[in-house]
């Protein structure tokens, strides 16, 4: 768990297949496969898989609501939500049994370079928001009140994908790196423990990292 990610499938360096890749493509597929199911038997009685995607969903738009308003809810919501279930399936797969204790399958997030990929896909996502929804004022508050907080303010919107990287990182490869020491140790027991605990610990890690990024993008898109 200490060391960087080994390389299963070597494509050209950028393109390498390592374990957290090979458990995200499953995830993907899982995620697509049941909601194409879902999608193609849709019934005004839902049955009992409809009943718990539709009860999901709409607790998630519910939670992104009280978080931004009922419009911007609206319109985020679909690159919120996504974000928020591959998140969660990612850390829950680290509590599948074996996974994590080889090189050719482990939880996405408990990877640096995964949680940096979310960092900057959420960060290019708050930029590109806020300059659509009001150019002239994002662009103002770089520079309020005075021009010597360009620096600054430059700085805090970079550090923002950074500490979300690190902390949806740290949690997960330490929650991950406790589970495969205490299954060293004590193979029975101890590890089963953690799990149970992890899997509060997971949708906690969920709900931050979402959580953080509608309050950064319920402030890059402030109305005047």
């Amino acid at each position: 768990m200490g060391e960087l990610s080994e390389v299963i499938i070597p494509i050209g360096g950028v393109l390498d297949i390592t374990g957290e890749v090979v458990m995200m493509m499953l995830i993907v597929a899982v995620v697509a496969v049941v909601s194409l199911i879902a999608g193609r038997s849709l019934k005004e009685r839902p049955g009992r898989l409809q009943n718990v995607i539709e009860t999901g969903l709409e607790s998630l738009e519910g939670f992104f609501t009280d978080l931004l308003g009922s419009k911007k809810c609206r319109k985020y919501y679909y690159f919120l939500a996504s974000m928020f279930i591959f998140i969660i399936f990612s850390n829950y797969s680290g509590l599948i049994p074996g996974v994590g204790l080889t090189k050719y399958i482990k939880a996405p997030t408990s990877s640096l370079s995964v949680t940096a990929g979310l960092g900057i896909m959420s960060f290019l996502f708050l930029q590109i928001s806020a300059l659509r929804h009001n150019t002239r004022h994002y662009l103002k508050h770089f520079v309020s009140p005075i021009v010597i907080m360009l620096p600054l303010m430059l700085l805090d919107e970079i550090i923002k994908p950074v500490s979300l990287s690190l902390r949806l990182f740290g949690n997960i490869f330490g929650e991950e790196t406790v589970t495969e020491k205490l299954y060293e140790i004590l193979p029975i027991g101890a590890p089963l423990l953690m799990m149970v605990l992890s899997l509060l610990f997971c949708a906690i890690q969920a709900i931050v990292y979402t959580m953080l990024v509608s309050l950064y993008l319920g402030e890059a898109t402030e109305d005047e």
